[in-house]
């Protein structure tokens, strides 16, 4: 019975995990996720999967033997024709959504850089054993230990099926020390807060930057992120201040680049850490003297030091979308660059993307991820 209660259970996962996979996109595009963001777990709403219910109430009656004649009834209104939804929150792990992700957009996996001479010990519970602490105590083991112990000797009743372990059911989890290379990465996001980026901007960052930590965080040991806003001038903020915070003057983005550098020349050594800088942007930039800036100080301070670029455009009603096309010329976009820039292995870090709304956030994620840098 136990065992045949895990199998259905088992596969009523399956079947939710497929109908997640399947919906993918959409929960890209749409941002259904309602979970914390910054949690292990998040909640997704699943429709169209039927749970099994047993409704209870009064059968004395039988069918049709209430008073009053065929047609009267409390109802009077008329029926709806559309066929309700049925909707189940499921919780699923940020690991498994990045795996989706990966086999869905076919991402290569990341190949960490950095001194994996560092490493970390960590316990990791791979076995069962009979002896050990009450902490430790495995209770799912020691209950079929006794079911299979009173199944044996004949005491189980399936009438009173009352299962009481003894001292040689218990069962305890045991551990391994297991030394495991350190690869750590940071994440630095970057966005503009003047006056033309408005809420639908932001929400759409927002999303894309779920999805970034999501798969970032399933290829590497450790991930820290910070942030940093910017108008004409740029400061760093914690992650609700970034998604939130509205300024009405100019736009530079080289201020952005310069605080980025600072951080990292002040708290992160590139030879141990993997380092993605994400910039957005509407494309306004004060002037092509800071673009030229932007492009200088990309190839000189960052570049050398980091895994990935990756800048973002999204579409704003006021924005000119300058900052897209000085980019693409001087690095290209992403992708083909081997045949644009041949050699140019500071360009092959650089990754653009545009997104005028959510249904492209899709393919951004494709464009920015494609190299498995």
């Amino acid at each position: 019975m136990v065992n045949k209660i895990e199998q259905d259970h088992g596969r009523f996962k399956q079947i939710v995990r497929g109908k997640i996979r399947h919906d993918l996109r959409r929960f890209i595009a749409k941002s259904d996720m309602i979970g914390k963001e910054g949690q292990r777990y998040v909640s997704i709403p699943v429709t169209d999967i039927d749970i099994p219910t047993f409704r209870y109430g009064d059968n004395s009656g039988g069918l049709g033997m209430g008073e009053g004649e065929e047609g009267e009834g409390a109802g009077r209104g008329k029926g709806g024709e559309q066929q309700g939804r049925h909707l189940l929150e499921v919780d699923i792990s940020l690991e498994e959504l990045a795996d989706m992700l990966g086999e869905d957009l076919q991402l290569p996996r990341i190949e960490p850089k950095g001194q994996h001479a560092i490493s970390t010990t960590k316990d990791k519970y791979n076995g069962v054993r009979p002896i050990g602490p009450a902490a430790l105590r495995h209770f799912k083991r020691t209950y079929r230990e006794a079911l299979r112990r009173q199944l044996t000797i004949g005491t189980y009743d399936p009438e009173n099926p009352v299962i009481v372990p003894i001292k040689r059911d218990l069962r305890f989890r045991s551990w391994n020390e297991v030394r495991k290379p350190q690869s750590n990465a940071l994440i630095v996001y970057m966005m503009d807060v003047s006056g033309s980026m408005g809420n639908e901007q932001k929400q759409l960052v927002r999303q894309q930057a779920f999805w970034i930590d999501a798969w970032l965080g399933r290829n590497y040991q450790g991930v820290e992120s910070r942030y940093i806003v910017h108008d004409v001038e740029a400061r760093e903020v914690d992650r609700s201040a970034f998604f939130s915070m509205k300024e009405d003057g100019g736009t530079r983005i080289s201020a952005a680049l310069a605080a980025a550098g600072e951080l990292i020349e002040a708290e992160y050594d590139p030879a141990v850490w993997n380092m993605y800088l994400f910039h957005f942007s509407d494309g306004d930039n004060s002037s092509d003297a800071d673009n030229k800036l932007c492009v200088q100080m990309l190839r000189q301070n960052l570049l050398p030091k980091i895994n990935m670029f990756g800048y973002t455009q999204v579409k704003s009603a006021y924005g000119s979308g300058q900052f897209y096309p000085v980019l693409k010329e001087e690095f290209g976009d992403g992708r083909g660059l081997a045949e644009q820039k041949p050699g140019d292995a500071l360009a092959a870090k650089v990754s653009l993307a545009k997104v005028n709304d959510q249904s492209d956030i899709y393919e951004s994620l494709r464009t920015l991820f494609a190299a498995g840098r």
